[in-house]
């Protein structure tokens, strides 16, 4: 029976645990070139004792960054300064990962200490953000930029682009960031996706963007690294994308050559009603695993130690990635490993504490 601090070897990288640093956004960059801040704040997670750090949406073209702070990949000039993150990363003993992303209609947002609204078009650092169809994410958003065929396939080797960057900085683990109301997630969601052409209407259409993109990556993303994708597993409101057609599209994946699902959902409704607990999304990490028969990782309000070990043993998901958590305990996994009473990676720097 697999364990929490259990290595897992998926393609040719082993983890030497099942905890993860899930992707968070640090709104902390200009130009999208990654800084000292972000060295530090992954550097400390891996010191820290998880075994893959998978570092923020990282945009694969300036007008795909969540704010105008987002960190980017869009070009080789970016990957330099994020060659230093996964040197910092792998010298402590941990998987360097990147999720590399496209914000869409939901782009050019503030800072959230900032405020909760969009930076308009008209506006200094603002521009328009572009989807599937003009339908706005909410009424302070302005409408999208309807993308044309020819501009789905530009953004597409965007990502093939960005992947190929990623590779060249050292990152070993890939995540396309396909959910929270982004742009690939807007794509398959009947909410957002209101198109008639190749790209909207049937389950497959819908999902065109997403599989073509992992053609367009697979290709370029060595054979010995995994290749893993973050889907909203739920749109949580009636007529959306539902647990079901998850399954459905993580088997799709699956055949594309993808190694994993990130299950995570909702984000691409305006105040949906998500029964937020804690791991409430851990069941859709549980469905699409056993349904689509494919690796998983399990995302939201994991905290407890014995709550995470649960999830691995129980076979509901081969990861656990902790976000918030990690913000408040860089030191986690070294001491759920103290409370489960497993071996811990602790750095020789610190053992007089632990």
């Amino acid at each position: 029976m697999p364990h929490l601090f259990e290595p897992i070897t998926i393609r040719g990288i082993t983890l030497r645990n099942r905890i993860g640093v899930s992707p968070m956004c640090m709104y902390s960059y200009i130009d999208g070139f990654s800084n000292e801040w972000q060295i530090v704040h992954l550097g400390a997670r891996a010191v820290g004792g998880a075994g893959l750090i998978i570092a923020e949406a990282t945009a694969v073209e300036a007008r795909g960054r969540i704010s105008p702070f987002d960190v980017g990949i869009w070009s080789d000039a970016h990957i330099d300064p994020l060659a230093r993150v996964t040197s910092v990363i792998n010298k402590n003993g941990a998987i360097a990962g990147i999720q590399i992303a496209h914000a869409g209609r939901k782009a050019s947002s503030n800072r959230p200490w900032e405020s909760d609204k969009p930076i308009l078009p008209d506006k200094p650092l603002g521009w328009q953000g572009v989807g599937p169809s003009p339908i706005a994410y909410n009424e302070e958003y302005t409408v999208p930029h309807e993308l044309s065929v020819s501009e789905i396939h530009a953004i597409q080797d965007n990502f093939r682009a960005g992947a190929q960057r990623a590779l060249a900085a050292g990152f070993e683990w890939l995540e396309i960031h396909a959910a929270h109301g982004y742009l690939l997630h807007s794509f398959y969601s009947p909410i957002s996706n209101k198109r008639t052409d190749d790209y909207g209407g049937s389950f497959q259409n819908r999902i065109r963007f997403l599989i073509e993109t992992i053609r367009a990556v697979r290709p370029v993303w060595p054979e010995h690294l995994p290749l893993t994708v973050r889907i909203s597993g739920t749109d949580w409101v009636e007529g959306g994308w539902t647990v079901e057609e998850s399954v459905e599209l993580a088997r799709n994946l699956k055949l594309e050559g993808v190694d994993l699902i990130d299950c995570s959902s909702g984000g691409g409704v305006f105040n949906a009603a998500v029964p937020i607990g804690p791991g409430y999304q851990v069941p859709i990490s549980d469905a699409v695993r056993k349904g689509a028969n494919i690796l998983t990782a399990a995302v939201g309000l994991i905290t407890a130690p014995a709550q995470a070990d649960e999830i691995i043993r129980n076979n509901r998901a081969d990861l656990v990635l902790l976000g918030r958590e990690m913000l408040r305990d860089p030191y986690w996994p070294l001491h759920a490993a103290q409370v489960l009473k497993q071996p811990a990676p602790v750095p020789p720097q610190y053992r007089r504490a632990f």
